[in-house]
């Protein structure tokens, strides 16, 4: 006798079960830290977009970073806002298994742009007068199609083996998105391939990029360090702290999420650190770019009509 497995048609993201006022003030306050997610990081491509001064290698990664963001964090906040609000929380199977490849995908990709970045930073300032001839226009674009094209390529193995999971039990997924280890505990039977495999893709990409940024703001901390005191030292130490402080913010909130044993095992804790790194990172990124960098503040005041604070150049003579 043949043994029939029925493949689920959708799932139920359980997302936040609790009383429906506080449901409601959940979506108020999500939904604004998503708006100004996608305003902050709109405003930095527009800055970086319609400034000269900013079509640098550093400025360009940076705008592709913040496009980056946008999609990263709409991959899985717009369902998990319509899901917090509806009866029904349900997502179809396809819809589930794109967020997965999507949100992962972005993932890859973000560890891939922060790499970029600290290599950028470290022939800024270690390798000074190498750095025109060697951070071209040209290598910062085959850098940008590589970080965009690495990302979706990275993922594109274990979305197709997720694919190949049957799924013919339950199909409440404790969690609000397609997260990796939520939907493998739904599978009606062992996937030791599937799970070994997204295990070591996720496991390369985040050490091999933490490990490689880590090496790079090192010898840049190291070559900061040995520049007398003055503006250029503290330009320099403020420009890597900040993108220190992002890859800090992402990659601690990831490795607790991936790396902790304990971590998976208890619903609460899962959702909360992955709504950080999928919610709270990419809202402040944008602060912590514009805030600690004066080129972009005044690219930003001339995108949003501010008063300019120049002194005009016939009064300065």
């Amino acid at each position: 006798v043949s043994k029939i497995v029925v493949t689920l048609k959708s799932f139920i993201l359980l997302g936040f079960p609790c009383r429906r006022e506080i449901q409601i003030l959940l979506s108020v306050i999500f939904s604004l830290i998503y708006l100004l997610t996608l305003l902050g990081n709109t405003s930095i491509i527009c800055a970086v977009w319609s400034s000269q001064k900013l079509h640098t290698p550093m400025y360009i990664l940076l705008a592709n970073f913040s496009f980056l963001e946008i999609c990263y964090v709409s991959s899985d906040v717009p369902k998990m806002l319509a899901n917090i609000i509806s009866q029904t929380k349900s997502i179809s199977y396809t819809g589930c298994l794109l967020q997965f490849y999507f949100f992962f995908s972005m993932c890859a990709a973000e560890g891939y742009f922060l790499s970029a970045m600290s290599f950028d930073r470290f022939l800024a300032i270690c390798r000074p007068l190498h750095y025109p001839t060697i951070m071209t226009h040209h290598l910062c674009a085959h850098l940008v199609v590589f970080c965009w094209a690495g990302g979706f390529l990275s993922i594109l193995m274990p979305a197709v083996l997720m694919s190949q999971v049957p799924f013919c039990g339950p199909n409440i997924i404790d969690h609000f998105f397609c997260d990796l280890g939520p939907l493998l505990a739904l599978s009606c039977a062992p996937v030791p391939k599937t799970t070994l495999t997204c295990a070591t893709v996720s496991s390369l990409i985040i050490f091999i990029t933490f490990l490689y940024i880590l090496g790079s703001y090192t010898l840049v901390l190291q070559a900061v360090l040995r520049v007398p005191a003055g503006s250029g030292r503290n330009k320099a130490f403020s420009t890597c702290a900040s993108h220190f402080l992002v890859v800090s913010l992402f990659y601690g909130s990831v490795m607790v999420m991936y790396v902790s044993p304990g971590s998976r095992s208890h619903p609460g804790t899962q959702k909360f650190v992955t709504l950080f790194y999928c919610m709270a990172t990419p809202f402040f990124n944008p602060l912590i770019y514009s805030l600690r960098n004066k080129d972009m503040k005044d690219a930003l005041k001339k995108v949003l009509g501010a008063p300019s604070k120049e002194i005009p150049k016939n009064i300065e003579k």
